[in-house]
Order: structure tokens, then C-alpha cells, then sequence
């Protein structure tokens, strides 16, 4: 944003879009300028556009022609029914019958709610809890590493990640909510669900797009007892009807959504 505010002015473009898909003033690289550069170059902008109706609301106090445009998402790797990793086949013999509850992304404190998982994991020791992803350090010290149905794969090449989705019974994303999380559009939802897979993750304004088709919890009891439904045997119905939702959050469909939103600004310019 610090040097794209006088870009337009040495390029001259036909248009110029601000295109917001995270809350900067969350992180402390970009809150003290952020919140003077920002504004102006939103403002500056002719258009703004963003991947969530909490970023398009920010958005819209600096520029009334803010628009919404869904996140797009790359579906080719995920793909149903993929054969399980050979680690996670080999814990799942150690538990046969234990469900395995998995996450599959950073493990960061900043974004994830610790404490809470700590607590679910410890108070569910007849499920297997599996995370793939890369530890921030709280993670890495947490007593999540002396819990026996905790198990951590460590960081995976993004196209081995579909794979190890495919083993899991239910996929969380335990979101702290805080100014990071709060207006974030959580891709991995839309991989989950493209995937056919019961999805437990916190509410927030964004996730209630995807209250359809995703649990949504507000407490550590929230993910106990819904957790036990998610659990339930789907029916073919209501896994197509996932897959095609995330399907729908294409990149084809967001790009379009950008190209409305430029045509409906010069038709109000003109």
C-alpha cells in the first residue's frame, strides 16, 4: 500500500481497483503507516474489491464504489477419496475405531485459538486429533505435544495436503477471533469442503456464508457437542451439495465478480 498510492499517478491507468483480501492494521508491520496510507489510497482508488463482506464494509468508509467478490480457489488438487498418507494409515491402526479430527494448515497462536484446542483435545481422548502444518513456537510448546491422541505431521508440500484431508473424519479451523481473523476469508473451507468433508470451524461474519454447510461453534462446548454431529454419517446428497458450494468459489467466479464491479463503476462515472 506505501508505494502504490502515487502508482496510478506516473501509469495513468484506465482504472485503478484496491483489491483488500486481509486486515493490515492487525499486524504491527503494517498498523502504523497502514492506517494513514490505506484510507488514502482506497479513496484514491476508483474501485475497491475484497474477499469478505467484513473487508468490503472497511472498504466502503473510504470509497462508495466497494464491492464484494468471493475468494477463488484452485480445486484441481482436491479431489475426493484420495488414498491416506502412510503415516496417518499407520496411526489409525494404533486406534482403529477412534475418528480423526483434522486441520491441515499454519499453526500459528496469532490466528488459531490454542487454549481452546488444548482443551477439546485433551477433554476427547476417544478421537485422534491430526494437524498438518508448520508450529509457531506457543504451538510448539503447548501441551498439545504430551497429549497421546494429538499427532502433528510437521509442514507438506501443498499438493501431498488434499491426501492427508482425505483421512480425516471431521476438518476444523479453530479460529481465534480477534482484528486478524475476524474479517479473513478461510480458503481451507472451501478445500475441505470441496472434498466432500464435515467441517467444524468458530463462527465469524465470514464463515456465516458457509453456515449452509459448516458447523459453526462460539465455545469449546459448542465444538463438543458439534463435533458429535458433525461425526453423523453423511448422505450422498449432502456431500454433492458440498463439493458443489466450494465449487462455486472459483476463480473464474471471482475474477468475473471483479470485472462487474469495474463495469458498475464507470457506468456510475459516466
Amino acid at each position: 500500500m506505501f508505494r502504490s498510492l502515487y502508482l496510478q499517478d506516473h501509469i495513468t491507468p484506465s482504472v485503478s481497483v484496491y483489491y483488500s483480501r486481509d486486515n493490515f492494521y492487525a499486524t504491527d508491520y503494517w498498523r502504523k503507516h497502514g492506517m494513514v496510507w490505506e484510507p488514502r489510497l482506497i479513496a484514491k482508488s476508483d474501485v475497491c474489491v475484497a474477499n469478505s463482506e467484513y473487508l468490503t464494509q472497511h472498504c466502503a468508509k473510504f470509497n462508495s464504489n466497494a464491492y464484494y467478490v468471493g475468494q477463488g480457489c484452485d480445486f484441481s488438487l482436491f479431489v475426493p477419496n484420495q488414498e491416506v498418507p502412510e503415516e496417518l494409515a499407520k496411526r489409525k491402526q494404533q486406534s482403529p475405531n477412534a475418528p480423526v479430527i483434522g486441520y491441515v494448515g499454519a499453526l500459528l497462536s496469532a490466528r488459531l485459538d490454542l487454549a481452546l484446542l488444548e482443551n477439546l483435545v485433551e477433554a476427547s481422548p476417544s478421537m485422534v486429533f491430526v494437524f498438518v502444518g508448520p508450529e509457531d513456537e506457543p504451538f510448539k510448546n503447548s501441551r498439545l505435544h504430551n497429549l497421546d491422541n494429538a499427532y502433528f505431521t510437521g509442514s507438506k508440500p501443498p499438493e501431498e495436503l488434499p491426501a492427508y484431508i482425505s483421512a480425516f473424519d471431521v476438518c476444523i479451523n479453530p479460529q481465534v477471533v480477534n482484528d486478524l481473523t475476524i474479517g479473513n476469508y478461510p480458503r481451507k473451507i472451501d478445500e475441505y469442503l470441496a472434498m466432500g468433508k464435515p467441517v467444524l470451524a468458530t463462527r465469524t461474519q465470514t464463515m456465516e456464508l458457509f453456515s449452509e454447510f459448516v458447523f459453526l461453534a462460539d465455545s469449546l462446548a459448542d465444538y463438543q457437542s458439534l463435533l458429535q454431529k458433525a461425526l453423523v454419517p453423511q448422505t450422498e446428497a449432502s456431500i454433492s451439495a458440498k463439493i458443489e458450494f466450494a465449487h462455486s468459489h472459483s476463480w473464474e467466479n471471482s475474477v468475473n465478480s471483479i470485472y462487474t464491479a469495474i463495469e458498475n463503476t464507470q457506468k456510475r462515472s459516466v
